[in-house]
């Protein structure tokens, strides 16, 4: 993925999905270092309360759906819950009122759990709430996976070379 392709191959998703897992589990190390600190109310409610407000509603939503459509409010909600940048401004605030907990580790492990064990991210607003493969996403798949690599665009005499290579051929 770059600036100008948004989006992944399987391979680049799987590397993706393995930084995740390394996040991941150094959140697991520090939750299993901090076990006795950690204030287990708390903790859960911040683990549930991401999908509580950001994938439950639009879960219910999608399945009593006829078909399958969802109203924006939906996925608003779940890319706010799920975005990591939402979660360190809240927990940020709270630090600095209450000072740190442990529980707060909750977050990142239910974030990071999403990404790394499930492959969810944000989710984009022209595709169904809960996961389906789009048909023009299948087809360029395919696509993609059965083109030679590494694809070079093509290229025209005056993008491949300078104005002055090309005047000095045609002399």
């Amino acid at each position: 993925m770059d600036a100008r392709n948004t989006f992944e191959t399987p391979t680049t998703a799987k590397l993706a999905r393995l930084e995740w897992l390394g996040f991941l589990l150094v959140a697991t190390a520090l939750t299993i270092m901090h076990w006795s600190a950690i204030n287990w109310w708390l903790f859960v409610g911040l683990f549930v309360i991401i999908d509580v407000i950001g994938y439950l509603p639009g879960r219910i939503a999608h399945q009593r759906s006829h078909d399958g459509s969802v109203a924006g409010v939906y996925y608003v909600l779940y890319n706010t819950m799920h975005c990591l940048f939402t979660w360190t401004v809240i927990l940020s605030a709270a630090t600095l009122l209450v000072g740190w907990q442990w529980a707060m580790l909750a977050v990142p492990l239910h974030l990071l759990g999403d990404r790394a064990l499930f492959g969810n991210s944000l989710k984009p607003f022209g595709v169904p709430f809960e996961p389906q493969t789009h048909p023009d996403f299948a087809t360029f798949r395919d696509r993609y996976a059965a083109a030679p690599a590494p694809w070079r665009p093509e290229t025209t005499a005056t993008q491949a070379e300078p104005d002055s290579v090309v005047q000095a051929t045609r002399a």
